[in-house]
């Protein structure tokens, strides 16, 4: 099994929490601005990073898909 699909699970589960919204509210968001293509280039960055600081980057990554 592809071991990024457990990280890519934490990660959406990890910015849910982070922002108090749904799993369908935080899906929407990773759908919408390709959170999952970035969680997967930069897997072998992400993963060795805390949770907050992964939450703290999807932000930040989203945050520039807007502008």
């Amino acid at each position: 099994m592809d071991r990024t699909i457990d990280f890519t699970v934490f990660c959406l589960e990890s910015y849910k929490q982070a922002h108090c919204i749904t799993g369908k509210a935080a899906l929407a968001v990773f759908n919408n601005y390709n959170v999952f293509g970035y969680i997967k280039y930069f897997y072998d960055v992400l993963h060795a990073t805390g949770q907050e600081y992964i939450v703290e980057d999807i932000d930040i990554y989203i945050k520039s898909r807007r502008n």
